[in-house]
């Protein structure tokens, strides 16, 4: 998708802060520091739109974006990250709770896994979560640059066994080169059954 619109919103922590319901939207939910302000800023198009950081635990708010005024991407809290203070741990939980089971808008959740990791109890339990509240989850593999073709088939086997879904469902994705964009951009389009599109070029 050409993206020639990508604003930020606002910045929440409550339901009664968030934007007011309108435009569908995707969520993006991952362990700290498993690039998710890198994926959202590539499928934007925008390098600063979602601010990044090498330090983990560094959104902390629940923040939307508004895509080409047809559909708004939500950047939530990254969890399991120990050093952060016990009560702002606390509070992300519950947040990201919230949103989830609340919100009216959300029609689809991008869960980022690491490619070279083992997906954590963190990650199988936001697993449990969507499927509690009935959200398609849409699996990206980050990080795909780091590894061979034949050690990311060999994880992409690992990590669908342990989160149980077929391989096929991980999107593999790379920040670095941008592999993986178009076909990121296409399973939401799919998820959301609407057409991305953009009539205004980047």
């Amino acid at each position: 998708m050409n993206v020639f619109q990508a604003d930020f919103i606002k910045s929440a922590a409550k339901p009664k802060d968030y934007p007011p319901p309108g435009l569908p939207e995707v969520a993006f939910v991952g362990r700290s520091n498993v690039g998710k302000s890198s994926l959202i800023n590539v499928l934007a198009g925008r390098k600063g739109l979602v601010r990044t950081s090498s330090t983990p635990g560094r959104t902390q708010l629940i923040n939307f974006f508004d895509i080409n005024g047809i559909l708004t991407l939500v950047d939530l809290p990254g969890y399991g990250y120990a050093k952060a203070p016990p009560d702002l741990r606390k509070q992300w939980g519950p947040m990201i709770e919230s949103y989830l089971s609340l919100r009216e808008s959300l029609k689809a959740v991008v869960l980022i896994l690491d490619v070279r990791r083992v997906p954590s109890d963190g990650d199988l339990q936001m697993l449990r979560w969507l499927e509690m509240y009935n959200i398609p989850p849409l699996l990206v593999l980050t990080k795909c640059d780091k590894l061979s073709k034949n050690e990311q088939a060999r994880q992409k086997m690992i990590i669908a066994t342990a989160i149980k879904r077929d391989k096929g469902m991980l999107l593999p994705f790379s920040a670095l080169s941008k592999e993986g964009r178009d076909g990121i951009w296409q399973q939401i389009g799919t998820t959301l059954e609407i057409t991305l599109k953009a009539e205004t070029p980047l």
